[in-house]
């Protein structure tokens, strides 16, 4: 099956202009036409189109609240899960590097690509057309959040480490690429229960630090 109709059956859209799709699944290792525009967009979609959705859902609960509660579903793990469940990786155009390091499999690429088709569905349609794809997708997400659980990663890994009377985490920054609009920050995390520090990428340093945070927990509370 031709690759653009096997990704309009699997996340249920048919493109009108085949040519955002395509840009939507190229990365920047592929040169100058690729998806960060597309991307940024999406971004701005993204959140809130599942801002809306929250403060509907969960009419009593403070901006606190629901600001931990979107930040978990839009972070790039869960993102990674949404172009996980269309199989994105196997779809994506890399560039000779990006497919030699096993790119199609690296979470913040995965995330970008669902943002980057975000946008090129609201660019292709309209918004309320783009808000039903993106609801579709995060629907199993937003059934699995609640305000017992909204707290973010950092803050949770924080609790997990004093209830056991252990030193807070360290965080830093080991690399930074990208113009100022479109950077990438590479953190890197470390908590005394792990020998090895944990590295985690992201489209801000908060971002990163939340990724960074979130890998350590899932490594600290693993049997």
């Amino acid at each position: 099956m031709q690759k653009l109709a096997l990704l309009s059956r699997r996340i249920d859209y048919p493109f009108k202009d085949e040519s955002l799709a395509e840009r939507a699944l190229t990365h920047r290792s592929c040169g100058a036409n690729n998806n960060e525009r597309l991307e940024f967009l999406g971004d701005s979609i993204l959140n809130m189109v599942i801002a809306e959705a929250l403060f509907q859902r969960f009419g009593d609960s403070r901006e606190g609240d629901l600001s931990r509660m979107r930040a978990a579903l839009v972070k790039g793990k869960t993102l990674a899960k949404v172009a996980r469940q269309f199989e994105l990786g196997e779809l994506l155009n890399l560039g000779p590097g990006e497919l030699k390091s096993g790119g199609h499999r690296r979470e913040s690429i995965l995330a970008d690509a669902v943002e980057a088709l975000i946008g090129a569905i609201y660019l292709d349609s309209d918004f309320d057309t783009c808000r039903q794809r993106v609801l579709a997708w995060f629907d199993e997400h937003l059934q699995r959040v609640s305000t017992g659980s909204s707290k973010d990663a950092k803050t949770r890994l924080q609790e997990f480490l004093q209830a056991r009377k252990q030193p807070l985490p360290v965080y830093e920054v080991m690399n930074t690429e990208g113009e100022e609009h479109q950077q990438r920050f590479e953190v890197r995390c470390r908590v005394s229960l792990l020998k090895e520090a944990v590295v985690a990428e992201g489209g801000s340093r908060k971002s990163a630090e939340q990724e960074a945070a979130a890998m350590v927990l899932e490594r600290l509370q693993s049997p």
